[in-house]
């Protein structure tokens, strides 16, 4: 963001200055050249007094000593022509030396008429300055009077002033430059204060707060309003935090008894009970660990659950078991397709409470007479746990919608259910490193599969 703010800045000032110095050069170029000019004008204005006396006299050595000494003193060539473009007297410059402008300068004099000034800008262009006026005697030209200047005094003058001009600019944006740098080091300041203090609460530490407010009036206000809302979140997850210890706790005694009791009724039930005391007693223990995984969850990124290979046949297996009472009040059948022995790395826990969120979404939906069916299977780089119901399915756009927080589709309001199934099992998942892939069942119905990172046997 620093070097974007520095080009949207300096990329402008350079195009301002660069059109100012072109067209401070181009003036610079031009006066130099004008003011030339007006001085040549005026020495050939005084020749042509001395000419014209000559010329009425047919006398050359009148003015052929005032060319030779303007030559030595000043070394600039002249020369006086005659009505017929003749050399009349000189200073040491023919004709036949000029270039083209030169020869088109001399021809509009002796025509009687004044040449324009030169036009040309760029210094390394500049050619001897060739100044041609006419004489006249009475309104009859009678002769012209040449000067001829060299140029390289001049363009040696203008390349210097255009060197400083560059120099200066140069020296004028490199100050700009540094002075943006720290501008835009004082504006983002603070948007980086903001940026590392977001970084330290998504770590986990919620107590991170923005001390200095240095910078503009505007992120000044931003950085408050920040450390508000870091305090109130800060204040909202301890809240919830201490809820859910709260809750964990207090489910625990009562829960604790509960299995106590479990243990307390199994020793007076009939040996054909003793299946469904087991039952109760294992359904008891993975509460407990259920509320672990709640707490787990509810500390956020500080807590990372303990993953390890976990056999998902086995495990499909157990949840099965437990599930048949429900499944049978519903009239739907549960059914292990093509199980394998599969071992995925992950949280058992996680896993469970998963596959229990998807397994109830399957019962739930599935018709009188329905069949569910679970398959485990390896996919390569995941452990793939696919629930297939014959419910009536979701279109393709519940599908993308399917795992969001309370949603419910249009279609099965009259469902009981708080439409927080799918969204917790993918929130599980997450949380162990896998994925929830929902797609449309072969016929009918939903496929969701479960997959965790493959792992090896625990042994």
């Amino acid at each position: 963001m620093r070097a974007r703010l520095i080009v949207i800045l300096v990329v402008p000032l350079i195009a301002l200055f660069a059109v100012l110095a072109g067209a401070y050069g181009r003036s610079i170029s031009l006066a130099a050249q004008q003011e030339l000019f007006v001085d040549r004008l005026g020495d050939a204005g005084y020749f042509v007094t001395s000419a014209r006396q000559a010329l009425r006299t047919d006398d050359p050595l009148v003015i052929e000593g005032e060319l030779e000494r303007y030559r030595r003193v000043y070394g600039i060539g002249a020369a006086v022509l005659d009505r017929d473009g003749q050399v009349w007297a000189t200073s040491g410059i023919t004709p036949a030396t000029f270039d083209d402008a030169a020869i088109d300068a001399v021809h509009t004099a002796l025509s009687g008429r004044r040449g324009d000034a030169p036009r040309t800008v760029l210094p390394w262009r500049f050619a001897d300055l060739v100044l041609a006026e006419p004489v006249l005697d009475d309104g009859d030209l009678i002769g012209v009077v040449v000067t001829s200047s060299n140029m390289e005094s001049l363009s040696r003058d203008v390349l210097r002033q255009w060197l400083l001009l560059a120099l200066g600019g140069a020296l004028a944006v490199g100050a700009s430059l540094f002075l943006i740098a720290r501008l835009a080091n004082w504006v983002l300041r603070p948007v980086r204060r903001v940026d590392s203090a977001m970084k330290e609460i998504w770590q986990g530490h919620m107590e991170a707060r923005i001390s200095d407010t240095t910078g503009p009036p505007e992120l000044r206000h931003m950085i408050a309003v920040f450390n508000s809302m870091a305090e109130e979140v800060e204040h909202l997850v301890q809240r919830q935090q201490e809820f859910v210890s709260n809750a964990s706790h207090e489910l625990r005694n009562p829960l604790n008894a509960l299995l106590l009791r479990i243990e307390h009724l199994a020793m007076g039930l009939p040996d054909e009970w003793a299946e469904e005391a087991d039952r109760a007693r294992e359904e008891g223990q993975r509460m407990a660990r259920i509320l672990d995984a709640l707490l787990l969850l509810a500390r956020g990124q500080q807590a990372v659950p303990e993953a390890g290979p976990v056999d998902l046949e086995d495990l499909v297996r157990r949840r099965l078991r437990a599930w048949e009472p429900i499944s049978a009040e519903q009239e739907v059948t549960l059914a292990l397709r093509d199980g394998e022995r599969v071992f995925g790395v992950a949280d058992e826990i996680m896993i469970e409470s998963a596959f229990d969120a998807i397994l109830d979404n399957a019962v739930k939906f599935s018709p009188v007479g329905g069949t569910v069916g679970v398959t485990v299977s390896n996919g390569g780089e995941f452990a793939e746990i696919s629930v297939h119901d014959d419910g009536p399915g979701l279109t393709t756009t519940d599908l993308e919608l399917a795992t969001e927080r309370f949603w419910r589709s249009s279609g099965h309001q009259d469902v009981p259910g708080s439409g927080l199934g799918l969204a917790i099992a993918t929130e599980f998942l997450t949380s162990c490193g896998g994925t929830l892939v929902i797609t449309p069942g072969p016929d009918r119905g939903l496929v969701v599969t479960l997959r965790v990172p493959a792992g090896g046997d625990a042994g």
